[in-house]
């Protein structure tokens, strides 16, 4: 009685080893999606929130305002820089102002009286000289002065010249140069300035937003972050021996359980080799441990029956199709 109660024992356990062995694989895997942090590159307070956690922006719109004060400041500093510039460069073309005109006119008259004054002073100590009535020191210093009213007067009319036709050249390349170089600040602090509005980059759930109202903001540090609304996949993790099921460009049919067996087809995307210390994922792996694993990704054929799927909830796909 024994004997047959441990041979149909036997023939049940092996019965049951063959069933399971008929039965085919199926894979579980995760759903994923791409995930974005959004941060900035000015750091300041944290002043309005625009969004909730959990709600659907798209590219373009406003996540969070920043106060950013210094900003303000430098913008004040740069645009005065820049009418200074303005100005210095405007008075480099133009030249001296009316009222210096008229100073160097009169200036110059004044230097053309005393020239001429010279001139016939010099012409009498000449002919007096001539006839031995003055000595030849006092001829010298009446030619002395002449001479210096005549340098007087030739250098008021160059400075005439020189200020109606404005400033050299190469002054009003300096001045042109400070200009452009106070626009460069002015467009600078403009630039700035656009980044107290923290703007989503693409199409995107927020998940998580990491500060509050008048918490400070940091430069690259994450202030919002969330899945890309086209980022979502598929992975699964697939041994050496079954890979070649999988290859790229195949389309499976991938079954959501928690949607009670909803099935989504789907492509294969991306095959890449793990690293061997991350290729067991339990205590009692079903495959060869020589074996190398592959993570396989695959897209949803249709994005629009994506959108409302989990993240990291589990799908299934078996090796029968």
């Amino acid at each position: 009685m024994k004997r047959a109660l441990y041979i149909l024992g036997t023939l049940f356990l092996f019965q049951s080893c063959s069933n399971r062995t008929a039965n085919p694989k199926s894979f579980e895997g995760k759903i994923e999606r791409d995930q974005l942090s959004v941060t900035t590159k000015i750091p300041g307070k944290v002043h309005r929130i625009m969004v909730e956690e959990g709600q659907f922006v798209q590219k373009g719109d406003t996540l969070l305002i920043l106060e950013l004060p210094e900003v303000d400041a430098k913008s004040l500093q740069a645009q005065g820089a820049l009418e200074a510039a303005q100005a210095q460069y405007e008075m480099a073309l133009k030249g001296a102002t009316d009222g210096q005109l008229v100073q160097l006119n009169a200036k110059v008259d004044g230097l053309k009286e005393q020239y001429d004054f010279a001139q016939k002073s010099l012409d009498r100590m000449r002919n007096l000289l001539a006839d031995s009535l003055v000595s030849q020191q006092k001829y010298d210093e009446v030619y002395a002065k002449y001479q210096g009213a005549k340098n007087q007067y030739l250098a008021a009319q160059a400075e005439l010249v020189d200020v109606r036709h404005g400033a050299r050249v190469e002054q009003q390349k300096m001045a042109l140069g400070q200009k452009e170089r106070a626009m460069g600040a002015v467009s600078e602090v403009n630039v700035a300035a656009k980044e107290r509005f923290v703007i989503a980059p693409q199409d995107m759930t927020v998940e998580t937003i990491n500060l509050k109202v008048g918490e400070l903001a940091l430069a690259g540090y994450s202030l919002v972050s969330g899945y890309i609304e086209e980022g979502t996949y598929f992975r699964v993790t697939v041994p050496e021996s079954k890979v070649k099921d999988f290859a790229k460009g195949t389309q499976k049919d991938v079954t959501i359980p928690y949607l009670d067996n909803k099935k989504i087809a789907a492509v294969v995307e991306t095959i890449k080799p793990l690293s061997s210390y991350a290729n067991i994922s339990t205590a009692y792996p079903d495959f060869e441990q020589q074996e190398t694993l592959f993570e396989v990704r695959l897209k949803p054929v249709r994005r629009d029956e994506s959108k409302e799927l989990l993240t990291k909830a589990t799908f299934v796909i078996s090796d029968r199709q």
